[in-house]
């Protein structure tokens, strides 16, 4: 006796067809495809033209591709009777579209699978026409429509946005013209954990003007209703957002601050390996082999990793790439404080010590300090809180530059201990908290570790 909680096996409920006012009579299993014939449950023998009632003539068998079972596709023989009126003589056919629209290749049901596939497992557009058993321009151009109809022109996929990002997007990888999308994404639910963040438009260009003009076109309403807009460090994305949204804060997002300051790094890595050796990076050249570990945050590296930067940093060959890690691994730390008012009042004080001062030869800190400065208030708009910031410490006088407590970034232990080694120790206290509240004298930095009396420490 079958378990109370099953149902008799019916192909018509597990292939989904009564979704699509379907039932299946009958199946035929081929050679690379499963075929299921079908009948329209609901009949139209009235005529809609006098109200007359029709006489059959006949059937058609309209082959629809739906979604696939068992890795095979499958395809929906459906059989439409045509009926003529008794009266006015018109013709007509069952309507068939609840299963699909008219002149469709793929079901209702079969397009949902498509677009799914594409969305949220990422396939791509071949394996899904392989999947479906049609051809890649017929399920090409169905799931565009089918998209555009369900996300794009969905008239709620604006409704409760109140942080929005946007960003640049290379769209493809040639040399033909449109290479560019603006990308805007609504951020909301990741703010309030209550989900992923959720795409909203891509528009063709990358310019003030294209993101102006989709703010422009959005209703006032809405408009108001947004809150932070965070972006990358493009002005005109700035510009167009202070304008179209007067009231929403502009936010520069950790990713592209800290990737400015790994750009500078890199540079500052390259610069000095062609200025020592001539050449550019190779396998067995110390700066190309610490590239990534140069990256690595410092509470990641591996016992390895430190050996490979303790090494480094022992030549006075590398001190401006020393200098360039250290302000890379404290902007990190001031991202990563458990405390937001610490962290922010942390990072102000980094901006601020690069603001003057930077030694000419440090090009890339120069650079990046004039970047900082000039976007500090977005950049500082991601930590902002209602918190007091932490008092800082009364700053040291320059007359105490050789002593080790005249700058927390470069205090001066014993010239057999190196940099990396002083911030590794930092690293392995469980209660380290990154000091950078004191603005940093990188010329003192600089000049001292040419002398090679003293060396830079992260732990303050």
């Amino acid at each position: 006796m079958p378990h109370a909680t099953f149902s008799a096996p019916d192909l018509t409920t597990f292939c989904r067809l009564d979704q699509l006012g379907l039932e299946a009579v009958g199946q035929r299993l081929e050679r690379g495809r499963a075929v299921i014939k079908c009948r329209v449950v609901k009949t139209d023998p009235g005529c809609h033209g006098c109200g007359g009632t029709g006489v059959p003539r006949g059937s058609v068998v309209r082959d629809l591709a739906h979604e696939p079972f068992g890795h095979r596709p499958t395809v929906l023989a459906i059989r439409v009777r045509r009926y003529r009126c008794q009266g006015c003589g018109r013709v007509w056919r069952e309507d068939t579209s609840a299963a699909a629209q008219p002149r469709a290749k793929i079901s209702a049901t079969g397009l949902q699978w498509a677009l799914r596939a594409i969305v949220v497992d990422h396939l791509s557009m071949s394996r899904v026409a392989a999947g479906l058993g049609v051809a890649w321009h017929t399920a090409n151009s169905a799931v565009l429509t089918e998209g555009r109809r369900v996300l794009i022109d969905d008239p709620h996929r604006f409704d409760d946005v109140e942080i929005i990002g946007v960003d640049e997007h290379v769209w493809r990888h040639t040399r033909f013209a449109g290479l560019y999308v603006t990308v805007i994404i609504d951020l909301t639910p990741a703010r309030n954990k209550t989900g992923p963040a959720r795409l909203l438009d891509m528009v063709p260009g990358r310019s003030k003007l294209v993101f102006q003009q989709w703010l422009a076109g959005r209703p006032q309403a809405w408009c108001d209703a947004v809150e932070v807009v965070a972006m990358d460090g493009f002005s005109g994305f700035k510009t167009a957002a202070h304008e179209e949204l007067p009231d929403a804060v502009t936010v520069m997002d950790p990713f592209h601050v800290v990737r400015l300051a790994g750009d500078a790094l890199d540079q500052c890595r390259r610069r000095n390996q062609q200025q020592l050796h001539g050449h550019r990076g190779r396998a067995g050249d110390p700066l190309y082999m610490s590239r990534r570990t140069l990256h690595t945050g410092m509470k990641l590296l591996t016992d390895r990793q430190w050996a490979r930067l303790d090494a480094l940093f022992a030549t006075d060959n590398h001190v401006e790439i020393e200098v360039t890690w250290t302000i890379y691994q404290k902007l990190i730390d001031a991202y990563r404080h458990r405390d937001r008012a610490t962290g922010k009042h942390y990072l102000t004080a980094l901006i601020e010590s690069l603001r003057t001062g930077v030694p000419t030869a440090l090009v890339e800190l120069r650079k990046l300090g004039r970047t900082l400065n000039k976007r500090a208030g977005d950049i500082l708009a991601f930590l902002r809180t209602t918190q007091a910031p932490p008092t800082a410490p009364p700053r040291p006088s320059m007359g105490a530059s050789n002593t080790s407590a005249a700058q927390p970034w470069a205090s001066a232990t014993s010239p057999t201990t190196s940099s990396a080694a002083s911030s590794r120790a930092a690293a392995s206290d469980p209660n380290y908290t990154p000091k950078c509240d004191t603005p940093i004298d990188v010329c003192q930095a600089v000049s001292v570790l040419c002398c090679g009396c003293s060396v830079w420490t992260i732990s303050g």
